[in-house]
């Protein structure tokens, strides 16, 4: 007996001293990004500026990595996998991703859940994937391991992407937002941000700041409102200096008349935070569609016959300064065949 406890002992302690290597490593390694760093944009010579005289349409969507299709459920919402697809179905869905964008035309693309190198992606750069004319990129989830679930996801490099057809980007930086976890689980976790892109407009000294976002998704309810707030306060900020903001992507936060549209039927499972109808100043609108939902609950997958089992979501969309008008916004039903969540596409104009 003796002896057995004695192996038993050191076993442990050889876990206890692989976990706490492991924590040390991801701590020594931990990306932390500054609060402001410019991001670099890849462009040919010769885009043309925004004409403030036409129509522009903008598309958002949360691809889910590439990795989250009808086929796929999620750990973290109920599910039991991490990663449900083989490299073969990534590289699917990213085709079906790419030609849903194409056929949609739209001018400026904000996509969320952008793999550069992940494993659970088989390292592929989607955005040289899903690349049009201008492009940037801005990392919120840069981890050389993250431990869960088992097998564990392993390394994640992944962030939030904008694109156009055929306009200039000017500049463009990468905004931290407040992380609301604390050490260790932060030292594994995303880093969310704001991608802030600068785009001229024809014959103006002003510019159109189209703002890519990917709030907090699985934090008590704090983090996404700090961090909705400071968004706020950014967007406000660049409106104050003459100039037109776009701030779109996935809120994680249910857009108002989103629950009774489409009621909450699993609350033991995940549940997005919610935006209040007042929460912007005067002359500031939302620009989401409640026809069509634009996330379905990760926790199987998907059967939309399956009523009891599907849960959806409106939490994707747009915020628009006074100074753009809206003219359409659709939430375009693609049935969740290549991500767990439906694009938004609006088409606006400058004021």
């Amino acid at each position: 007996m003796k002896k057995i406890l004695k192996v038993l002992g050191i076993l442990l302690l050889v876990v206890l001293l692989a976990v706490a290597a492991l924590i040390l490593w991801l701590t020594v390694t931990e990306f932390k990004p500054a609060p402001v760093e410019p991001a670099a944009v890849s462009a040919p010579e010769g885009l043309a500026a925004v004409d403030p005289g036409e129509e522009l349409q903008v598309l958002s969507w949360n691809i889910g990595y590439g990795g989250l299709g009808a086929g796929s459920d999620f750990f973290m919402d109920g599910g039991k996998d991490a990663r449900s697809a083989d490299e073969e179905q990534v590289l699917a869905y990213l085709d079906g991703i790419k030609a849903s964008i194409q056929t949609l035309d739209p001018d400026v693309v904000m996509l969320q859940e952008v793999d550069l190198d992940s494993g659970r992606t088989y390292r592929i750069d989607e955005s040289a994937h899903l690349a049009l004319d201008a492009s940037v990129h801005a990392k919120n989830y840069a981890c050389n391991f993250v431990p869960i679930p088992l097998p564990p996801i392993g390394r994640v490099y992944s962030g939030v992407f904008t694109t156009t057809q055929g306009l200039a980007i000017e500049e463009a930086e990468r905004i931290s937002l407040p992380c609301p976890f604390q050490w260790p689980v932060r030292v594994a976790n995303i880093k969310r941000c704001l991608l802030a892109s600068y785009l001229p407009i024809e014959g103006s000294d002003k510019q159109l700041v189209m703002v890519n976002l990917h709030l907090e998704a699985y934090d008590s309810g704090e983090g996404k409102i700090a961090q909705t707030k400071m968004l706020k306060d950014f967007i406000e900020g660049e409106y104050a200096k003459g100039n037109y903001v776009i701030a779109g992507g996935d809120f994680n936060q249910i857009f108002p008349g989103g629950l009774e549209a489409f009621p909450n039927t699993h609350q033991d499972l995940w549940t997005p935070g919610l935006l209040e109808a007042d929460m912007l100043s005067d002359g500031w609108r939302f620009a989401y569609d409640l026809s069509v939902p634009s996330c379905r609950l990760l926790n199987q997958p998907y059967d939309p016959a399956d009523t009891e089992n599907t849960q959806y979501y409106v939490i994707d969309g747009f915020i628009l300064s006074p100074n753009v008008e809206l003219v359409s916004v659709e939430g375009v039903d693609l049935d969740f065949a290549n991500s767990d969540h439906n694009p938004v596409l609006i088409s606006v104009k400058l004021n």
